[in-house]
């Protein structure tokens, strides 16, 4: 992973401001810098004037100490920063002053390792809900896996959603549980008449504990639980763990591998996009959309199955490798396969983009603005549809994406309408990389023995999922297990710009502005 050119000058410019940096180099397989914990809000200042886009933070509890990690991003080039605070007393400037998008994962770091974030804006539990007391930090090191449950947990009524006053004001609760089968979350509305003045989501209510629970784990054990932390990006979160794995241990998987990893990271991209846009098109009652959309993803979901013994190609990913090898008469099936939905696409989008009745509710209908798109860093489609031109397989390519042209799909209206049509580009893009793949695909192994590395050796792998750039960091143990895992799903960062692209719209339309950013419940809630 190359640090790019940006990342001396920026070091410069920090030791000129009087910052004390400590080069690390070789950690976590990226540029690395220490820096002081008073120096701390500093450092997120001069990273933001420097364009340095703010990607994600998390911490480690190293006994006397919590340290705590920013990754950052510019151009493709990736950069660490640490710093560490006294578990005593663990208090540290914010970063959100600087970066919007960090609100909630420092609100995150705050409920499970007790760090108080001195000039944060908003202080109230983010993940933590009524599940552990006041005193009980789930990720520092003497908390046991189980806990310490009550016989009930209190239902968490007390948390104070941001309140609009006025002539005309009025309020609605909408979960956490809902009428569908989807996972729960609770979305508070601010309204008059049927003008949404205010949105607030509190999610959380799906905690699973993965960051918990992957401590202890072998390499084997983390890339099944890492391909359960969001069912419908299995594949890009095992990608990204093993990606981080063998990063840490210094393993090379055969060319084979990894190509076979992207052929199925695109083939989940695809299937995903399908059913999005059918599932955006039934939002808003046009029922011929989910239908034709639901069919195509369902027949790709088996050609999935067939190929790979699993629809959504779970477990397929493995340490190392993959399981599973693609038998000679699947490569000439998917081309047709390709080549078949293609022709199909052509006839179907033309019918979307030409129904008066769906144009009307989509155009114009949830506009995030470049500026508010950059503002919470959102990646993937969310992003792109409004104009934020970033792919982890371009900007920073991986193999076998260092070897293959990825097409940019970029637009700047950042409407629901603009997000359907980034969806489609980017699923005709995948199929002309799928070809590309299976007319590339290497010869020889599939699959590199694990070796496990030396102890607190680290790792960071970074893929671009369906949703977006998935970040994820390991860190080793002395017996070769686990010491620390940190994924970062993209929901991340898009949860939050729902409820900005939702303002002056109306109620009506929340589903399916809802439906058009997509964020994961599961992925955000760890």
């Amino acid at each position: 992973m190359t640090a790019g050119k940006s990342y001396v000058p920026f070091i410069d410019r920090l030791t000129g401001a009087g910052l004390a940096v400590t080069p690390l180099a070789g950690v976590a397989s990226m540029p690395g810098i220490g820096v002081a914990s008073d120096d701390w809000g500093r450092l997120g200042r001069e990273a933001q004037a420097c364009g340095w886009r703010w990607v994600a933070g998390w911490g480690e509890d190293l006994g006397a100490e919590i340290r705590i990690n920013t990754c950052f991003e510019q151009g493709g080039a990736y950069l660490l920063a640490r710093t560490t605070v006294a578990r005593i007393r663990p208090v540290l400037p914010s970063h959100v002053p600087y970066y919007p998008g960090a609100d909630r994962p420092e609100r995150h770091t705050q409920d499970m390792f007790g760090v108080a974030f001195s000039d944060h804006p908003d202080v109230r539990r983010w993940t933590r809900h009524q599940a552990w007391k006041n005193s009980d930090y789930p990720l520092r090191r003497d908390f046991p896996v189980a806990g310490h449950p009550p016989a009930a947990t209190a239902a968490d009524s007390q948390y104070k959603f941001l309140a609009a006053h006025g002539s005309g004001v009025y309020e609605i609760p909408v979960g956490p549980v809902h009428a569908g089968i989807i996972e729960p979350g609770h979305f508070r509305f601010q309204a008059v008449g049927e003008t949404v003045l205010n949105l607030e989501a509190h999610l959380g209510y799906t905690h699973k504990g993965i960051e918990k629970i992957a401590e202890g784990r072998d390499a084997a054990g983390l890339a099944l639980l890492a391909g359960r932390i969001s069912g419908d990006a299995t594949v890009a979160h095992t990608w990204a763990a093993c990606m981080a794995m063998e990063r840490a241990a210094g393993i090379e998987p055969p060319p084979r591998a990894v190509w076979l990893r992207a052929l199925m990271c695109e083939r989940e991209r695809v299937a995903n996009h399908l059913g999005d846009i059918g599932a955006i098109t039934n939002d808003v009652g046009f029922a011929f959309g989910f239908y034709q959309f639901g069919r195509l993803r369902e027949t790709w979901q088996r050609a999935s199955m067939a190929a790979f013994g699993h629809r959504f190609m779970m477990d397929c990913i493995l340490p190392g490798g993959v399981g599973p090898d693609l038998a000679p008469p699947f490569i000439a099936a998917m081309r047709d396969e390709a080549a078949a939905l293609r022709r199909q696409l052509g006839k179907l989008m033309p019918i979307l983009y030409d129904s008066p009745s769906l144009t009307n509710r989509l155009l114009g209908t949830g506009i995030l603005t470049p500026e508010q798109a950059a503002a919470l860093g959102c990646m993937g489609y969310v992003g792109r549809a409004s104009g934020l031109d970033f792919d982890v397989r371009r900007h920073a390519p991986y193999p076998p994406y260092d070897q293959l042209p990825v097409k940019t799909v970029l637009h700047h209206t950042g409407d629901v309408n603009t997000r359907v049509r980034v969806r489609h580009e980017e699923i005709i893009a995948a199929l002309e990389l799928i070809e590309a793949l299976l007319a590339g695909l290497p010869a020889g192994p599939i699959r590199t023995d694990w070796q496990a590395p030396v102890a607190e050796c680290e790792g960071i792998g970074l893929v671009e999922g369906w949703r977006g750039e998935i970040l994820t960091y390991v860190c080793f143990d002395g017996d070769g297990r686990i010491a620390r895992c940190f994924p970062r799903d993209p929901s991340w960062t898009t949860w939050p710009a729902l409820e900005v692209l939702i303002h002056n719209n109306i109620v009506p339309d929340f589903p399916v502005c809802n439906k058009s950013v997509n964020g994961s419940y599961s992925g955000q809630d760890l």
